[in-house]
């Protein structure tokens, strides 16, 4: 760069055009430095502080690729070729012990005659309530029969995981741990140690793929449930798929799918469904809504389109992700036209605010006498302030934007049932973007499946004021032995504290 003042021109005519030149150029230059400050502020409210996690993300990647391993022998009902078992360590005999003896009867089921004991068998299963493990004592009495020396014994009651130790109630707050209380099962393994009990990362990761396992019926019940409603909320979230083979990751997603009837009381339970994908392909949301023909809430993600049209799915577009593209331009920028249009949206959700709770419609009718002009208004608007401003900012950016889903945001004046925004599917992407500060990222795409299932189960009982601790612990414990075609009466929505 030079001090030396530029030689001007002589003649008018090159002058003007010199400056002409010159003002196209800070104009030029004005746009990209806005743009500049719009990304930097957005970078600076979504940074995350940096650390390094280097030798924890190596037990995490090995933790999740072993769940996803013990998934998929538990479907298939065959041990992994080649995989050494983890030793068997005894269970500290300062435990405290609770006694559980199985009768096999006064009387030989055969013949009538009286059973004389002859000894038992004792299987010991390593259980845990909130605060302290315990080590409860199954008896079994063998018995014989006076009269016909016939043998007799109760059998042992189904369990989780077969020839396995832990009861329902560990395996419960194993799950609750892991997914959520974001608690990874390495780390998991050092608070147990910390409570005199070895149990090894690898018999965790295998406890918890058997028990998806287990519980992936009523996963799947669940997500039946959700697309009966004639409403839903669907979102996505990016989470690392480790590439197997190639020391990186892969970017892969988990979808939610959300029924929440409360905000116009209605009596279907809420509900989440989770889904794992290795990738965000338009095709995976059509193959889980594939013959929905009621309304979904969603963002403007192009991937969805595949879902609405003709006897198909209805969209309803989000004003709340309208009202952030002009919350960061206000705050990156201080735009006044911003700030105006966060005042005129505030206003909207006002009209909400007071339809919660009402019935459909009634929401209906306060939404036609009252939210339609304040959409009208504020498309008109907004096409009137684009006029005024470059197409190239931000702000141009986030108006646009706007314009193009209002329209797509309209059913939900007509319709009591539905919602002004999808803050519902945003709600339950919350516990996968917590979760993934703890263990970054999937190690497999069973290790994927394995946490769809239980975010389905944890997350749904959440919404349903259920503690899942609690309820998982009754429906390990139950399901094996649990008919198929009455899996509604183990939603947490049926259950009971007491039972």
């Amino acid at each position: 760069m030079t001090d030396t003042a530029p030689i001007l021109p002589t003649d008018v005519d090159a002058l003007q055009a010199m400056v002409v030149s010159r003002d196209a150029e800070i104009h030029v230059r004005d746009l990209m430095i806005e743009k500049l400050k719009h990304q930097l502020a957005g970078h600076r409210r979504h940074r995350f502080g940096a650390t390094s996690e280097t030798l924890d993300q190596l037990a995490l990647d090995i933790e999740d690729r072993e769940i996803g391993e013990a998934i998929m022998p538990a479907r298939a009902d065959k041990a992994p070729a080649g995989k050494r078992k983890p030793k068997r360590e005894p269970l500290p005999p300062e435990l405290p012990r609770e006694t559980q003896t199985l009768s096999a009867g006064e009387a030989c089921s055969d013949c009538g005659g009286k059973l004389k004991h002859l000894g038992e068998d004792v299987t010991e299963e390593l259980e845990y309530v909130p605060g302290r493990f315990k080590v409860r004592r199954i008896v079994r009495p063998r018995c014989a029969c006076t009269d016909c020396e016939a043998m007799h014994q109760a059998p042992l009651p189904s369990r989780a995981i077969e020839r396995g130790r832990p009861g329902p109630g560990l395996l419960a707050h194993v799950l609750v741990g892991k997914y959520a209380d974001h608690l990874p099962l390495y780390r998991q393994s050092q608070i147990y140690a910390r409570n005199g009990v070895a149990l090894p990362r690898s018999t965790l990761t295998g406890w918890v793929g058997q028990c998806c396992a287990l519980l992936e019926p009523l996963a799947t019940a669940i997500g039946a449930h959700v697309r009966a409603g004639t409403g839903l909320f669907a979102d996505d979230t990016p989470v690392k798929l480790q590439a197997k083979g190639k020391g990186r990751t892969a970017t892969a997603r988990m979808w939610v799918y959300a029924r929440d009837e409360r905000p116009w009381s209605g009596d279907a339970a809420p509900a989440a469904w989770y889904r794992f994908t290795p990738d965000r392909k338009g095709l995976h949301p059509v193959e889980h809504l594939k013959d929905y023909r009621g309304h979904v809430h969603a963002d403007g993600y192009a991937g969805f389109n595949g879902l609405f049209g003709p006897d198909k799915a209805t969209e309803v577009a989000c004003l709340a992700h309208v009202r952030r593209k002009f919350v960061d331009v206000h705050q990156s920028t201080g735009a006044a036209i911003a700030e105006e249009a966060i005042r005129r949206i505030a206003e909207l959700y006002a009209v909400e605010g007071e339809a919660r709770g009402q019935p459909p419609d009634m929401r209906a009718a306060l939404r036609q006498e009252r939210a339609r002009p304040l959409l009208d208004e504020l498309e008109h608007w907004l096409t009137a302030q684009l006029r005024g401003i470059s197409g190239k900012t931000p702000l141009a950016a986030a108006i646009r934007y706007a314009l193009a889903r209002t329209p797509r945001l309209r059913p939900y004046l007509d319709d009591g049932q539905l919602e002004i925004d999808n803050n519902t599917a945003e709600r339950a992407m919350r516990p996968i973007a917590l979760g993934r500060k703890n263990y970054l990222f999937m190690g497999s795409q069973a290790g994927g499946s394995a946490a769809a299932i239980a975010y389905t189960l944890i997350e749904t009982a959440k919404m349903n004021g259920v503690d899942p601790q609690a309820w998982l612990t009754y429906v390990i414990s139950t399901i094996a032995d649990h008919p198929a075609s009455q899996l509604d009466d183990l939603m947490p929505w049926n259950f009971q504290p007491t039972s």
